[in-house]
């Protein structure tokens, strides 16, 4: 039975903005327990005999009523990001379609504005191809970029190319401060038990990398850590690594946006020249979830992932001038999530996403010093990208993470944690733009009136 699109996307709307009233605040109130009442009672019964009508505004509604709000100023516990109403609309219309990126012949249109994107993402990471490289759309020596469903499937695509290019006897050395999903995609890959090196700093040291440098190796350097948006010395660990015969993955998940802002860019001086790069557009880019990268120096890294499935890539289809796209990702069914991406890139303008990373950055240092000044705060360290660490002076670490539970419970505001200089810290991750200084200080009015005396 085909129904009008239109009329379901005024009640999805309409359910959208009830949810939201019916929650009044960032999360929503009681914790686990009556959420979860909350949403067995909407649901009722998952599969009637006969259908209820009212089931898609029934549910819309219970999942906003239900839901930690990005847009929300006091919604700042992750990498999180309230997504550009823009990118919504153009994912509106990849599931209206639904192409498929394992074939030509399932999405046309859509695999030709992928390769298109890809080219100039790779651009922005790697530069211009320089001149000797060949024809830039042609070259197997020139950057490229693959669409992943985030930071975690492209930290393990980088280390399956370093393995298959350095052999499966490469073993990944990362620091203490490396996200988690990368030693786990080297025990899924069956590679030599990671070196973690400690960083008391935060940050890798050179120094210390070096000396745990022995034999095939890949380096993982961070660009934005999870807890506290730390940058590693790049350019200095890519040295050490030209130096050392060292292959070099940056994780830039959520620094990677810094590359739009001419203001914050520098911060990233050393990410061109690693073999891979990790970025996720759901971060420091608003998309909606999943809009993660894979950056490669040298495209012919990829001809690793090169498979033949005959129905999808026969070679004389192939031959025949047919784009094969199989080897541009593990998965098989695959969404052009390149769409809100492309849609975002040309609508806003280099300008415009720079005016919205320098934004949330000039946020984070407002708020920093808000702390700094408030006597009944400590700040960890100055923020480098859009995270503040702070937590109320003189509180036990059991009191700091009973605090961040109760404003949870509540619902008043979503804050993380971190633990770093072997303390437990609030964290707070400031991705919204539309964030004002009285947003700011009524977050710590409330964190200050929930810490017990």
């Amino acid at each position: 039975m085909h129904t009008p699109l239109r009329p379901l996307l005024d009640t999805v709307l309409d359910a959208l903005g009830e949810g939201t009233r019916l929650r009044g605040g960032p999360l929503p109130t009681g914790g686990p327990p009556k959420v979860a009442e909350r949403m067995r009672a909407a649901v009722g019964d998952v599969l009637p005999d006969e259908g209820d009508p009212e089931a898609l505004r029934c549910l819309v509604r219970a999942l906003a009523e239900g839901a930690a709000d990005p847009r929300d100023p006091l919604c700042a516990a992750h990498l999180h990001c309230p997504p550009l109403a823009v990118a919504v609309a153009a994912d509106l219309a990849v599931s209206a379609l639904n192409p498929s990126l394992d074939s030509w012949d399932q999405a046309p249109a859509a695999s030709e504005l992928e390769s298109l994107v890809s080219r100039h993402l790779a651009r922005e990471v790697y530069g211009e191809t320089p001149r000797g490289a060949g024809n830039c759309a042609t070259s197997p020596h020139r950057p490229d970029t693959l669409l992943t469903t985030g930071g975690t499937e492209s930290n393990q695509l980088a280390l399956l190319l370093a393995r298959e290019t350095l052999g499966p006897g490469v073993r990944l050395i990362c620091g203490e401060n490396a996200h988690h999903s990368l030693p786990r995609a080297a025990w899924l890959l069956g590679m030599p038990e990671p070196i973690t090196v400690p960083t008391p700093t935060g940050t890798l040291d050179p120094a210390a990398l070096d000396e745990a440098l022995h034999g095939p190796s890949v380096i993982a350097a961070t660009a934005g850590t999870t807890d506290a948006g730390l940058i590693d010395p790049l350019p200095e660990i890519a040295a050490l690594c030209a130096q050392r015969g060292a292959r070099l993955h940056i994780d830039a998940a959520y620094g990677g946006g810094l590359l739009f802002s001419p203001r914050h860019r520098t911060k990233l001086t050393g990410l061109s020249v690693a073999d891979t790069v990790t970025l996720d557009l759901h971060k420091l880019g608003w998309q909606p979830v999943a809009a993660g990268i894979l950056a490669v120096r040298d495209a012919q890294d990829l001809a690793a992932l090169s498979h033949r499935a005959d129905y999808l890539n026969a070679d004389d289809d192939t031959e025949a001038g047919l784009p094969d796209l199989l080897g541009r990702s593990l998965r098989t069914t695959r969404r052009p999530d390149i769409l809100k991406i492309a849609v975002t890139l040309k609508t806003l303008g280099r300008a415009g996403l720079a005016a919205l990373v320098d934004q949330v950055c000039a946020q984070a240092q407002e708020f920093a010093r808000a702390v700094e000044e408030h006597p009944g705060f400590e700040l960890h360290t100055p923020p480098t990208i859009s995270t503040v660490l702070f937590r109320p002076a003189h509180a036990t670490d059991d009191a700091v993470a009973a605090v961040r539970r109760q404003l949870l419970t509540d619902g008043r505001a979503v804050l993380g944690r971190a633990r770093a200089a072997n303390r437990l810290w609030l964290k707070a991750t400031l991705l919204n733009p539309t964030t004002r200084p009285a947003d700011l200080a009524g977050l710590l009015h409330l964190v200050e009136g929930t810490t017990p005396r």
